[in-house]
């Protein structure tokens, strides 16, 4: 059994952005590689590939959760990696992918349901208003109603990348003192590279496109470290980084604050690709990064330490022993 996370809304916040920032990075470092022609699940495999092979040497030394954690691992492996990854992909093959990735991040609010009705567990009023908020904020954001066009099937599919996402939060509080953070991601990864080679086939990749040079806004930046960039920060990092905001803020309180993540991809292709904000995207971004203060205040601050009481000497005789 894991000792229940001490929560701290300081740390927390900042491993938080810190995540938003590493994982809003994956879709500007991902498009040149998808513009030269590299598949999604391609670029998806690398990244996850990637990732693996940075953290081998961190499942060699910490080999030993294997079995002590196996499920964590496994489902860590076959929810929010692969699980959200591959659902999302399919799900933008049926349906627009502002409306996919509004049902994906639909993961906060399935957590909320999760925590109130199987758990038992009660749910912060700003908590729940700041998910509802960001959840706002995002269709704002990603201007849904350009593109409505129902597809069950997709829809489905789109909910079950939501269903990993909330899998994402909800297993990353399991995470304990017996499951190294970084050893989880690792094992994580290499299962989730398993699990997604069939579908990526990655023999089929055309080599030559890591050794070429493509532009990142401005900059000329080698294939190779594009796909490196995806494997450290926007994978390793960003996961690590999660789960250290997620056991100090708690599953509902980070779901609200990671909808900043989509706020992040969006300036990030601002100011790298030059994908300019129309005024609704604007108010959709403000509307998020207040949902998400919203949330973050339903994290009790840092407890002081309770001041020393002078005790009064005691003039009774000591008991015998």
């Amino acid at each position: 059994m894991s000792a229940a996370p001490v929560r701290h809304r300081p740390s927390g916040l900042a491993f938080a952005l810190a995540s938003a920032l590493a994982f809003g990075g994956a879709g500007v470092f991902a498009r040149p590689l998808l513009d030269a022609g590299m598949d999604p699940l391609q670029v998806t495999w690398l990244r996850l590939a990637g990732a693996a092979l940075l953290l081998s040497p961190i499942a060699v030394r910490h080999r030993r959760v294997l079995t002590r954690r196996p499920l964590l691992i496994l489902a860590y492996g076959v929810f929010p990696m692969a699980g959200v990854q591959a659902l999302y992909f399919a799900a933008i093959a049926r349906i627009p992918v502002g409306i996919a990735l509004l049902i994906e991040f639909l993961g906060p609010v399935l957590v909320l349901l999760w925590l109130r009705t199987v758990r038992r567990t009660r749910v912060s009023p700003a908590a729940a208003i700041g998910v509802i908020l960001a959840v706002a904020g995002l269709g704002l954001l990603l201007e849904v109603w350009a593109g409505m066009r129902l597809d069950v099937i997709g829809v489905a599919l789109a909910l079950g990348a939501a269903a990993g996402q909330a899998a994402y939060f909800l297993l990353s509080d399991r995470t304990g003192d017996d499951a190294d953070p970084l050893a989880v991601i690792a094992f994580g990864s290499i299962t989730a590279t398993v699990l997604l080679l069939p579908l990526a086939r990655p023999w089929n990749l055309d080599r030559g496109l890591l050794a070429a040079s493509m532009d990142l806004g401005p900059l000329p930046v080698p294939g190779w470290a594009l796909a490196l960039w995806l494997g450290l920060v926007c994978t390793a990092i960003a996961y690590f980084t999660g789960i250290a905001a997620v056991r100090r803020l708690s599953p509902q309180i980070a779901g609200g604050v990671a909808y900043l993540e989509v706020v992040t991809a969006i300036v990030l292709a601002w100011v790298l690709l030059g994908e300019a904000l129309t005024p609704v995207q604007i108010a959709g971004a403000v509307v998020i990064v207040a949902g998400a203060f919203i949330a973050q205040t339903a994290v009790p601050g840092t407890p002081e330490p309770p001041a020393a009481t002078p005790t009064e000497p005691d003039d009774r005789p000591a008991a015998l022993t």
